[in-house]
């Protein structure tokens, strides 16, 4: 088809060309749990995330004790809220349950969270200490597993656990959509807190600061004074063995997060800093083809296709995302007769089949050192 521009001059319009993919943000939590005030319309899907402390203070109330039947209790989504915005997140949404819910409520405010919020890190700080923590875990990481919701849960380890009953916490789950992390954490006053609404905010400053691929270890937690039990080197590894991560004090270095492994029992998603990559790509090239739907499923639509995701992984593979020293040793993008049947073309199924190689992060630093004498060196 030509378009005329003035009479005797046209172009050429080209059926399909290749457009831009942005990739979706990946910081924005949500942390289901107790508050002490609730806004005037309950209707999550309505609200605006909170952007400060602040915010969350005037919305929820402050970090005072809850008031309950059994008498009062820690603020825990309060004290959460300040330290992932202290940590580094920038967009919060509260699920809001009863001070004395019981799973099902955590349930069905997980699924009251609105699906186009962008929300891809969720907690529900303080659950571990509850009665019914396994059952809340659990709600966790089943929401969070559901195709197509691009969500990753953060864990808490039980407070004042020893090494075998946090293991005894995390037996049982398999996924890669979760983390769990050890030990809770003490704060100014001594307040004795769950490791993740530090954790969320550190997922949102490193994500912001170098990127969703990179992993969320060897980082300040900050605010954080004391931990609540000392982990050594010993300890990190069998909890690390088993998916569990630890947060360490070092004397030179102060308090950090020291681990990125997912509770999956697959070496191919060990990493947390993988399953989220992962996550990002496939809701990013989800989103950023959607012009394509309803197009003549044919082979310049295809081409448009990976070209489109093509220039998507380069940009990726030049920030450092993806191993390889040229593209093609990094990702491959195939959308042809050989990804779709002609069942599926009948069927309106668009298929492309996308493979990368993603960087994983260095755990352990192994130095070897041999010794070196001027005698061999002059043989050399």
């Amino acid at each position: 088809m030509s378009e005329f521009l003035a009479p005797g001059v046209y172009v050429e319009e080209i059926p399909f060309k290749a457009h831009s993919i942005e990739g979706v943000p990946t910081s924005t939590a949500a942390f289901i749990g107790p508050t002490r005030t609730t806004p005037a319309a309950m209707d999550c899907a309505a609200r605006e995330p909170l952007t400060s402390f602040l915010e969350f203070e005037q919305q929820y109330g402050g970090l005072d004790d809850l008031e309950t039947a059994q008498g009062s209790r820690c603020n825990y989504i309060a004290h959460a809220a300040r330290a992932f915005f202290y940590n580094g997140g920038r967009r919060l949404y509260i699920g809001h349950v009863a001070a004395d819910a019981l799973a099902e409520e955590y349930a069905a405010a997980l699924q009251a969270l609105p699906a186009s919020a962008g929300i891809s890190v969720i907690a529900a700080p303080g659950y571990s200490a509850r009665p019914a923590a396994a059952q809340i875990q659990h709600a966790l990481v089943e929401h969070v597993s559901q195709p197509e919701r691009f969500r990753f849960a953060v864990l808490d380890a039980p407070p004042a656990a020893t090494i075998d009953e946090v293991l005894a916490a995390r037996s049982g789950i398999d996924s890669s959509y979760a983390a769990m992390y050890h030990p809770w954490v003490s704060t100014e006053n001594s307040v004795q807190l769950p490791p993740s609404g530090f954790v969320c905010g550190i997922l949102a400053r490193v994500d912001t600061a170098r990127g969703v691929w990179r992993a969320p270890a060897n980082e300040t937690v900050i605010d954080a004074v004391d931990l609540q039990a000392a982990i050594d080197t010993h300890g990190q590894e069998r909890l690390s063995a088993q998916g569990i991560n630890s947060i360490r004090s070092f004397p030179s270095r102060g308090i950090l997060l020291w681990g990125a492994r997912t509770t999956s029992l697959d070496p191919l998603w060990k990493y947390v800093n993988v399953r989220r990559y992962f996550n990002y790509l496939e809701q990013s090239i989800r989103e950023g083809l959607q012009w394509a739907a309803l197009e003549p499923n044919g082979e310049l639509l295809w081409e448009a296709v990976r070209q489109t995701i093509t220039n998507f992984l380069l940009s990726n593979w030049r920030s450092g995302a993806l191993l390889g020293t040229k593209p093609e040793d990094a990702f491959f993008v195939r959308c042809d007769s050989s990804t779709m049947t002609q069942d599926d073309m009948d069927n309106g199924r668009l298929i492309a089949e996308i493979g990368i190689a993603p960087v994983r992060p260095a755990e352990f630093v192994i130095i070897r050192i041999g010794s070196w004498t001027a005698s061999r060196c002059a043989t050399c």
